[in-house]
């Protein structure tokens, strides 16, 4: 139980961060069974949830079945590497521990670019879910993280962490790299 209460609240942290309201658009890579797609909807926002399982995406809509029914939330089932033409650019686009299951990092960071419009952010949130994870596995992905969005051109790179979760998470922003 311990893990499901910590992801519930990292999400909810994350979501946070990206200062969402009613008219933005959040793309979330790896949506997963949904917790972000729904604390981003609470804020009003237009929210499309992407995920490779289609077992997750079912339990995403299923958390999320009002939103979905009114048209404020949108599901697919993708890899990031085929991610399908999901409309108008983003305001935002957020990653939860997914980036360690992305065949090629670099190439996904930039496909997620071109769906952010210019001036949208990117957020990539590690909580690491290895056996005896410290703070200090918490710190070296955040490090990993930076170095991946500088290398495919995010700008205004920053990270904060959420040191209240055992192990903490953290969260590096970044701004769409300009074309």
């Amino acid at each position: 139980m311990g893990h499901r209460r910590s992801n519930v609240e990292r999400s909810r942290w994350a979501v946070s961060l990206l200062g969402l309201g009613p008219g933005d658009r959040l793309l979330e890579v790896g949506c997963g069974p949904g917790v972000a797609v729904a604390a981003a909807a609470a804020t009003g926002a237009h929210v499309v949830g992407v995920d490779r399982s289609s077992v997750v995406i079912g339990q995403a809509g299923h958390r999320n079945r009002r939103a979905v029914r009114h048209g404020q939330v949108e599901l697919h089932v993708a890899p990031v590497e085929q991610l399908p033409d999901l409309g108008a650019p983003f305001d935002a686009a957020l990653a939860v521990n997914t980036i360690g299951f992305w065949s090629d990092p670099g190439a996904a960071l930039t496909t997620i670019a071109g769906k952010l419009r210019s001036g949208g952010t990117l957020a990539v949130v590690s909580q690491p879910r290895i056996r005896g994870a410290t703070a200090d596995d918490t710190r070296a992905a955040g490090e990993r993280f930076r170095e991946l969005l500088e290398r495919a051109g995010y700008d205004n790179v920053r990270s904060e962490t959420l040191d209240d979760l055992d192990p903490p998470a953290v969260c590096v922003l970044a701004g769409r790299p300009h074309s």
